[in-house]
């Protein structure tokens, strides 16, 4: 996956404030806009959502348009 592609979000686990749950929910597509190095060895995606608000997901969580 690459920055500048569209995922959408296949998964969602209790890391993720309710409030983003619900709207991602709503609309669960959106456009990597960075990585992110999670426990020392792992790389997430950071996800932007139509602009509106972003966070990070680990590859198994996204799935590539």
């Amino acid at each position: 996956m690459d920055i500048g592609q569209k995922v959408k979000v296949k998964g969602l686990i209790d890391r993720i404030p309710a409030n983003l749950v619900a709207k991602i929910k709503q609309n669960p597509v959106g456009t990597i806009s960075d990585y992110k190095m999670v426990d020392g060895s792992g790389v997430g995606f950071v996800v932007d959502f139509n602009g509106q608000f972003s966070t990070w997901f680990f590859e198994e969580e996204l799935v590539a348009l």
